[in-house]
């Protein structure tokens, strides 16, 4: 199967060794037929060495190595432009903690070309659709998280129920429209201006229900700077929206 016709899995990492190896043998079990590139951002614990290990013997899997922490935005973006660089029709991003459980990659796969309806350039799984949900977080995180997907939907006119969750599909083609160096987000408010340009872009959003999981091993990696930061970019971005600045 030529990459033409083939998914690439994007998964950003920063000490992650806990989960990557396990995670890595459940998506090639699960999905056999999709490649996968980590994006380790000089990982302490060895993230990125383990994977250049694993690599030597598995050619489904490529790892790229940056000199430092920069951001979990420009993480996924190396990867959306390794996808298309390398001539792949489809770029999923997944995280590393088993928050987003490989179990769902099969029905991503089939959504994104079903037989029976119109092609979608952008699948988002959902935790805010019916039958989607979320285990282990406390009524703080849910109701931070609902506020945040009310105040991007709000702001950036933007129609899926969950703009904040990064378990997505893309259809390359339509990720190649977007100039990466005009992004504003460097972290987490890259997942709401993304869909924000690639609504400007014409694309088509569906969403696919899925149950997040909160992370069992390694720490979280979002702090109250940026988030912060990533409030901030959106009402700056909303601005823009409602004023019609720089609208293609």
């Amino acid at each position: 199967m030529s990459n033409a016709e083939k998914t690439l899995v994007t998964v950003a990492t920063y000490n992650e060794m806990e989960n990557l190896p396990d995670l890595v043998e459940q998506v090639f079990r699960i999905a056999p037929q999709v490649d996968l590139l980590v994006i380790d951002d000089n990982s302490p614990d060895g993230t990125g060495r383990w994977c250049d290990e694993k690599a030597a013997d598995e050619p489904r899997l490529y790892c790229l190595h940056r000199p430092g922490k920069l951001g979990l935005g420009t993480a996924t973006f190396e990867g959306m432009k390794y996808a298309i660089e390398h001539g792949y029709k489809f770029v999923l991003n997944m995280d590393a903690d088993f928050s987003h459980q490989p179990k769902y990659l099969p029905e991503f796969l089939q959504a994104m070309d079903p037989p029976s309806r119109p092609a979608v350039d952008v699948m988002i799984g959902s935790r805010y659709v019916s039958g989607g949900g979320i285990e282990g977080w406390t009524l703080t995180r849910h109701v931070m998280s609902r506020s945040v997907n009310f105040y991007a939907r709000w702001l950036l006119g933007l129609k899926p129920k969950d703009c904040s969750g990064s378990f997505r599909c893309y259809r390359t083609e339509l990720l190649e429209k977007l100039d990466f160096d005009s992004f504003r987000s460097r972290g987490y408010s890259y997942l709401e201006e993304i869909l924000w340009r690639l609504k400007r872009a014409g694309a088509r959003f569906a969403e696919i229900p899925i149950v997040f999981t909160d992370r069992e091993r390694g720490s979280s990696k979002i702090n109250a700077r940026e988030a912060i930061a990533a409030l901030w970019i959106i009402f700056v971005l909303g601005m823009q929206n409602w004023l019609g600045l720089g609208k293609r």
